[in-house]
């Protein structure tokens, strides 16, 4: 993509409103525009790191596999009141009248309408067990929405639903999605945490939240300092077979944020130079809650023995928008974002440094074309501002991987190439530039 020719609007001070980095970054960097209080409009930039996130996402979901659907984001509100839902849920869940009178919402999440959809499409034990998946934009009526996309009122998250037989076979469901969760936020370049943690309006007895370490975190995590630092199964993992050893690490050992924190029990299974207490961002959520809403919504199943037996469910959620802030939160610098290879929107940044000098601009098309070739995703800068300023837009944006050309290094048939990471700068000839970065991505 020619920048020329891109939707990038790029802001050099930092807003006054965006009181966290990634709120900042992210405007900075042209990535979203507040179109209401809490609610965002996606720009170019932004909507392709948060489309890679969310095939990164589905991508893991399939391979522990769950089976993805599409339910609506406007609900009945008569499968929340069998619930018992529809009053405890609070103003957080806005409400909607239609033309008919009948009660609607924007759905903050799915756990009736699913349970009532796949009651209706299943007829016995044989049809157990099942997970199933939807990636779908929803709607929380924050009071005081703030950090960008970090805390906002539209968001889209992944939520998938499981379904056993007995409780036994939930346990195991909920540890392929606990499994399938350290292996999503690893792809995405993150560590994120297990944490025990409160199960809240959505019920159960067993709740795990995913935590990024961050000074701007809204929770207050507790835990062993070994639990950082951990190994996670790569994609030849076995979903079928025993996970529990892989979970263990966090499950047994003391690891809480704020809700769950016992300071009692923290002081006396964890020693005193072994205990961190830090801030972080809550990533994913996942909870298992047994017959919770299959008892109230009647979804039962003839077991091998002829008794009608409630469904056992869970339910597993990961923010994916919130993801994008998340990342920056985790990885930029005083210049700017420094994108993963696996999300960022371009692959690599390419400068013309003298654009309307021929030679420049010849050798320029050159590498853009033989890089889009190569499978290489490519922004060429060939817009005419001064080096400075393009140099600026390239950290701000924060792309893996930055090459240079300008009239002076091509005289000798020379090109430079940034890290973005790192910032280590390598002078290589075109043709080596296009091999490196062709390695790097393809």
């Amino acid at each position: 993509m020619r920048l020329s020719k891109y939707f990038l609007p790029t802001i050099k001070e930092n807003p006054k409103e965006a009181e966290i980095v990634s709120h900042r970054l992210m405007l900075r960097a042209g990535m979203i525009r507040q179109a209401s209080a809490g609610i965002y409009t996606w720009l170019p930039m932004g909507f392709k790191v948060l489309k890679k996130i969310e095939e990164i996402v589905r991508d893991e979901q399939v391979r522990a596999g769950a089976i993805e659907v599409l339910m609506p984001t406007i609900q009945s509100a008569d499968l929340w009141k069998q619930s018992g839902r529809y009053e405890d849920y609070g103003k957080e869940m806005l409400r909607i009248t239609d033309r008919h009178d009948r009660e609607m919402l924007y759905g903050p999440t799915n756990e009736e309408l699913i349970t009532d959809t796949f009651k209706n499409g299943i007829q016995s034990y044989r049809d157990l067990p099942r997970n199933l998946f939807h990636i779908q934009w929803k709607f929380r009526d924050e009071i005081r929405p703030r950090f960008g996309i970090m805390r906002g009122r539209e968001f889209l998250m992944k939520d998938a639903y499981s379904f056993d037989l007995t409780a036994e076979e939930g346990r195991k469901s909920y540890n392929k999605m606990f499994v399938s969760y350290l292996r999503t936020f690893e792809r995405l370049g993150l560590k994120a945490i297990p944490m025990a943690a409160d199960t809240g309006p959505i019920g159960g007895d067993l709740s795990h939240e995913f935590i990024i370490l961050a000074d701007t975190g809204e929770s207050e995590v507790y835990c062993h300092r070994d639990l950082v630092d951990f190994d996670v199964p790569d994609e030849t993992l076995d979903y079928d077979s025993d996970l529990t050893p892989i979970i263990a690490k966090w499950t047994a050992p003391y690891a809480a944020t704020d809700e769950q924190h016992d300071p009692d029990r923290f002081a006396r299974e964890v020693d005193e130079k072994d205990r961190l207490h830090a801030r972080g961002i809550e990533v994913g959520h996942i909870f298992f809650f047994g017959s919770k809403y299959s008892k109230p919504l009647n979804l039962t199943v003839q077991d091998s023995g002829g008794n009608q037996v409630a469904i056992e469910s869970g339910s597993y959620g990961v923010g994916v928008s919130r993801l994008a802030g998340a990342i920056i939160e985790a990885s930029h610098d005083d210049n700017g974002i420094i994108w993963p290879k696996s999300v960022s929107p371009f692959d690599v940044g390419l400068m013309n440094l003298k654009a309307g000098d021929e030679t420049t601009d010849t050798a320029c098309a050159d590498l853009y074309q033989k890089l889009q070739a190569a499978g290489v995703d490519v922004l060429y800068d060939d817009t005419d501002d001064r080096a400075g300023a393009k140099f600026s837009k390239m950290d701000l944006i924060g792309l893996p991987w930055q090459l240079i050309a300008g009239p002076r290094g091509l005289a000798e048939n020379e090109v430079e190439i940034k890290c973005r990471a790192t910032g280590e700068r390598e002078t290589v000839s075109p043709d080596d530039a296009v091999n490196k970065l062709k390695n790097e991505f393809c």
